[in-house]
């Protein structure tokens, strides 16, 4: 059954006759609620200031700035009488005068913040941004001309005042011994989760030395650098604004750095598909050395003059890299020459002596011993043993020592270029 709207306005006004309190104006809670400016109390927490500026609306916070203004002023003008009863009053105690004045000026900060917190709630909701600018102005002219007439020695005293309160300078040194400490700990920490994690990535043996050095130091500087926002963190500092760094530095940094971030992505490549590892003797670039050590951005080669050669990963993995030492067995690839008039296969009986008697040479595969050329001046046989990959230089520089005296005892010739000159009459 629906109520015709007359018959509702009469029974509302039969309640308000019975009840007048219900047409007065509402107090309690209620009533306070609308009286914002009671929030410019300078023993207000900031924390709950912040809380109850947060659902009000730019036209309820206009008068609150306002009202905060007023604090800072009346704060301000406590600061400049106490100033100049000091100046006319010579015979005051300029020391204790000095300290009053920078316990006032320490006060009156906490009420800048406040201000200050109100101001920005205000901008945020949309205020007028000429009356921000206003708000703002005026603070920073207070914070400015008191500054420029300030005596030297009442700067001196303040910061004094300041540096031998507990809750001033011996706090902040306090704090920087905590954080000293807990830096100190956090290095004990990252080291010793380096090593765990160096112990237990070693257990993987398709993992290279160099993806391990990786690995380990991205373990060490990850549980450092969450330990260092964590004990930040703990002391009251607020780190959100250096996430929000960080995430706008970085699109800076990928387009200032696009060379440097090549090498990274190239020396990751190397690090998970393991072309060669440290200790290996690679050619690359034109380059070629043992690998001594790979960071991020580049590859160190000591070359066999022990000369150190940096190549910019970005240079390697886009090269043919050519791993000698990436094999256990390497093949030597040795050529001999004798002369014409000699026996080849006098030659050969020579040349498998002095190989079978090698203790360095692998007896499978066997050796390939072969006529191979007949040159200008020599007939060319190749002499190819097996060997392991760390005796190659040593058989390849044995065999050429051996060759010759076997070939001087045996009678056979090496020659050297040589041309026969006939003239006809």
């Amino acid at each position: 059954m629906r109520v015709p709207s007359a018959l509702f306005l009469f029974l509302a006004c039969i309640l308000l006759a019975l009840n007048p309190a219900l047409a007065q104006e509402p107090s309690g809670p209620a009533a306070k609620s609308a009286d914002y400016t009671a929030l410019a109390d300078p023993d207000i927490p900031i924390d709950e200031l912040s809380h109850r500026t947060v659902p009000m609306t730019k036209e309820e916070l206009k008068p609150l700035a306002l009202a905060w203004q007023q604090v800072v002023k009346s704060e301000t003008e406590k600061i400049s009488e106490t100033k100049i009863r000091l100046r006319k009053d010579p015979e005051a105690d300029a020391k204790e005068g000095y300290k009053e004045v920078a316990s006032m000026v320490e006060a009156r900060m906490e009420v800048l913040e406040r201000f200050n917190l109100v101001v920005s709630a205000y901008e945020a909701k949309g205020g007028d941004p000429e009356l921000v600018r206003d708000l703002r102005t005026y603070r920073e002219a207070i914070l400015f001309s008191e500054t420029v007439l300030a005596s030297p020695k009442a700067i001196l005293v303040a910061i004094l005042d300041w540096s031998t309160r507990r809750d001033g300078g011996i706090a902040v040194m306090i704090n920087f011994g905590i954080a000293l400490l807990a830096v100190l700990g956090l290095l004990a920490v990252a080291r010793m989760a380096g090593a765990a994690a160096r112990k237990w990535i070693g257990r993987v043996p398709t993992i290279s030395k160099l993806l391990e050095t990786f690995l380990v130091g991205l373990v060490f500087w990850l549980v450092l650098t969450l330990g260092i926002l964590l004990v930040l963190a703990g002391l009251g500092v607020n780190i959100a604004p250096i996430f929000a760094m960080i995430g706008g530095a970085s699109f800076i940094l990928a387009f200032a750095l696009q060379d440097t971030l090549g090498n990274l992505a190239s020396g990751l490549m190397i690090m998970v598909n393991q072309p060669f590892d440290e200790g290996d003797y690679v050619e690359v670039g034109g380059v070629g050395g043992t690998v001594k050590s790979v960071s991020i951005v580049a590859t160190t080669i000591a070359t066999p003059d022990n000369q150190l050669i940096v190549i910019p990963n970005k240079n390697v993995w886009g090269n043919v890299i050519t791993n000698v030492t990436a094999s256990k067995v390497r093949r030597v690839d040795m050529v001999f020459g004798i002369s014409y008039e000699d026996s080849i296969p006098d030659a050969l009986a020579v040349m498998q002596r002095v190989v079978k008697s090698h203790p360095a040479i692998l007896s499978k595969p066997e050796p390939t011993l072969r006529v191979h050329q007949l040159a200008d001046s020599s007939v060319n046989f190749v002499c190819r043993p097996w060997v392991k990959s760390a005796d190659y230089w040593d058989v390849y520089w044995d065999l050429t020592h051996q060759m010759k005296e076997a070939f001087d005892d045996a009678g056979i010739s090496i020659p050297y270029p040589h041309r026969d000159v006939r003239i006809r009459r």
